[in-house]
């Protein structure tokens, strides 16, 4: 689900796309964090390589915190608030000042008038107040290094309370201070247990109580250290917690509820930071129904709805997206304590020949490989096991092996096999002594190895004494309540490291200086316009991206001189700035041979646009290429993101297929391989039916190149569409025959 495919560049191809700027990468794991220097480094577009991972320490252990609003009286809701924020003072050793304009004590403790009569700086300042705006000001001026804001009414309840909350974020950025909220709530000060061992999983929710089920986890064994509850993120947002989160040596995985991004390249650079540690992300990101507001001109514009573009962000940079509450803390959990796989299989092991066929049959289908094992390990299996029963994976033991010392022998066995990283163990239902028998073994052999074993307990009870001890009492061993959750995690699990073992971040190769390419495109831009297809084609000859022979004439007889230099057949295609879809109207004529198929065919495409009012620039005669996989490769921008690259199937059928995938510059080689991989319809790319294997390195070159020109051109460019781009057979290069391009 995560890997990447990494290619190899012959020398003629790196040659190429080094000259257009673009620099060839291979896959080297780095995990240095970033120099001072590499901080405040700028890409070509004039953004940010690098985010510094925000000091976050005073806040979640503050050695000072001023209650801002804190009452003792009783029936008031700030006094069940200031009693829970005096009891975490007090267990992260903090000295806690209430701040109440009528009151001289609270709960016993001195209260002081104002923020400015406070006895010290301090770290951290909790604000019980309706309207935080007035007293952002005055945090400023004492030096309180972070605020929380509890209040409600902002951008959650629509443009009035976005324009507040607007006021806010301005109020915070003067202030130098830092916010969490408004619209957030008690969760960063909940009683975290501090008796459990191991990795633990950091919280990030924009909504607490979508967080609870993973805070429950304490009481199945599995530690939390942080909850970061960000509500609205005015300032402190998601992104800047995943930075702090990925640099903690306690945490071992963080997982986040994401209601909506606040700042899409923060996102990114936060998530490179993570992979580069390799602290695996996992998220729960509501709006995956949402299709975005864009009306775009382009097939490309059509194909990438908002949450397609963030699924492929978050694939890109290593996030692991889930769908359920369940699902996000089964794999963070998992994630969090299991060690490096050693090896990518996965046997299933159990005591029913009909329960391992199932979960074999949704893992592979999921994805998992189950190697089959070989003969001399069947052989050993056998000595335990009944020669009638399969034991080439999944392992099927009968169920009369585990309820003696056989059944270690098994699991054992099992492990040994190189080919084996993780062993999976369905028990559907509860059958002591064998159940019983068989999860102690389990958890036995799981202190002896370093490989994964999980478990999926089954039984819809859960009071019994093999799950909720010898299961749940396992550091080592990973046990789930479904057969999908295992799966999911597993995969993620195995995934995260592969992706991991390669990840190189885009950001260190990403170009800092415009191209000579950039400023042959400058001359032709036209801002807030659409180019005609001639110009558009010639934005793409300015990024070395091949185009048909062709001319743009202005009357029937230049048309038949061109075709005698273009070559026959020709195709002819009417060319205007307003011309988004030419088939639709009947502006090309395909196939044409003779001199007189030329004049009639100008003087119908020059009627047609008279009748349809759309202004020309004149008629392309263009070289006839036939032969090729029909691709789109474009540019759109996203509200978040800003310019994305989608590569797809295309040609007339594009918007019916629908069959592309996206990613957001800046990108290396392998990631434009993997965009391949993804299509439903990569083996048209391989050759189908006797067709040719296509030239898929130029494919790759030019989704190289048009990345360099999305990240060029920035904001300048709106939308590219080159569709077709014909894709040749192997060694004859890829041609855009057709082209819109619009300017913002």
């Amino acid at each position: 689900m995560l890997g990447s495919t990494h290619g190899t560049l012959t020398t003629d191809f790196r040659a190429r796309v080094e000259a257009c700027g673009e620099t060839p990468r291979t896959a080297v794991h780095s995990t240095a964090a970033p120099s001072a220097e590499d901080t405040v480094a700028l890409d070509v577009s004039g953004r940010p390589l690098h985010a510094d991972a925000p000091d976050l320490d005073r806040f979640f252990r503050p050695e000072s915190v001023a209650v801002i609003g804190a009452s003792d009286a009783d029936g008031r809701p700030n006094t069940g608030i200031t009693r829970q924020l005096i009891a975490w003072a007090e267990r992260v050793g903090a000295r806690l000042h209430p701040v109440h304009p009528t009151r001289t004590t609270v709960f016993g403790l001195p209260c002081h008038a104002s923020v400015a009569d406070l006895p010290e700086q301090v770290d951290l300042a909790v604000l019980l107040v309706a309207d935080p705006l007035p007293v952002i000001e005055e945090l400023a001026e004492a030096k309180v290094k972070f605020a929380v804001a509890f209040a409600s009414g902002f951008a959650e309840t629509g443009d009035e309370g976005a324009a507040a909350q607007a006021r806010l974020g301005a109020a915070v950025r003067r202030s130098g201070l830092r916010l969490l909220g408004p619209n957030t709530n008690l969760n960063a000060f909940e009683k975290f247990r501090d008796d459990l061992d191991g990795p633990a999983i950091a919280l990030i929710t924009q909504s607490g109580h979508q967080g609870r089920p993973l805070y429950t986890l304490q009481e199945l064994g599995i530690r939390l250290s942080h909850w970061a509850p960000t509500g609205n993120e005015a300032d402190l947002e998601t992104s800047d917690f995943i930075s702090y989160f990925a640099e903690q040596p306690e945490v071992g995985a963080i997982a986040c509820y994401v209601e909506g991004l606040k700042d899409g390249r923060q996102f990114l650079l936060a998530a490179d930071r993570a992979a580069r540690n390799g602290v695996p992300v996992v998220a729960v990101k509501v709006g995956r129904t949402e299709t975005g507001a864009r009306m775009a001109a382009s097939h490309t514009g059509k194909l990438t709805g908002a949450d397609t573009v963030v699924d492929a962000a978050m694939r890109q940079f290593g996030v692991i997206r889930v769908d359920g509450l369940d699902e996000l803390q089964d794999t963070a959990a998992l994630l969090a304590r299991a060690r490096k796989p050693l090896a990518d299989g996965v046997v299933v092991y159990s005591i029913s020949g009909g329960t391992g066929a199932h979960f074999s049959d949704l893992a592979t289908e999921a994805g998992l490989s189950l190697p089959t094992l070989t003969q001399a390990k069947q052989d050993e299996l056998h000595q335990w096991i009944p020669e009638y029963l399969g034991v080439s994976n999944p392992v099927d033991n009968g169920g009369h092996p585990v309820g003696d010392w056989r059944g270690r022998k098994i699991i054992d066995a099992i492990l040994a096999d190189p080919s084996v990283g993780v062993l999976i163990c369905p028990i559907t239902g509860p059958f002591p002594p064998m159940s019983d028998k068989l999860a102690q073994d389990l958890v036995d052999a799981a202190e002896q190895t370093d490989k994964l074993i999980c478990v999926i307990w089954g039984s819809p009870v859960g009071t019994e004494e093999a799950y909720r001890t010898t299961l749940l009492g396992s550091s080592r061993v990973a046990t789930f309540r479904t057969f999908g959750n295992c799966i999911t995690a597993v995969r993620a699990y195995l995934g995260h490291h592969r992706f991991t073992a390669a990840y190189r971040s885009p950001f260190e190769d990403a170009p800092r200086t415009p191209s000579p390419s950039f400023r042959k495109a400058q001359a032709l831009m036209r801002p807030g316009q659409q180019l005609s297809e001639h110009s558009a084609k010639q934005l793409l000859r300015a990024y070395g991206i091949r185009v048909p022979r062709e001319q743009l004439v202005t009357s029937a007889a230049a048309a038949v001189r061109a075709a005698g230099l273009v070559g026959y057949p020709v195709v002819m295609k009417a060319s205007g700035p307003q011309l988004a879809h030419k088939t639709e109207l009947g502006l090309v004529k395909v196939g044409l041979t003779s001199a007189s198929q030329i004049r009639d065919a100008y003087r119908e495409l020059t009627d047609i646009a008279r009748y349809e009012n759309v202004p020309l620039d004149g008629i392309l005669v263009c070289q006839m290429v036939e032969r090729g996989v029909e691709m789109v490769v474009g540019v759109t921008q996203d509200d978040l993101f800003g310019p994305t690259v989608t590569v797809g199937l295309g040609g007339v059928l594009v918007e019916i297929l629908h069959d592309a995938a996206v990613r957001v510059p800046p990108f290396g080689e392998d990631q434009a391989r993997a965009m391949l991989t993804e299509l439903r319809g990569h083996a048209l790319l391989e050759g189908v039916r006797g067709a040719p294997p296509a030239d898929v390195d130029a494919l790759v070159e030019v989704i190289l190149r048009v990345q360099r020109m999305a990240l060029e051109l920035g904001d300048e460019l709106s939308e590219l569409d080159i569709n077709p781009l014909m894709v040749l057979p192997r060694g004859q290069g890829a041609v855009a025959l057709d082209a819109l391009a619009i300017c913002r």
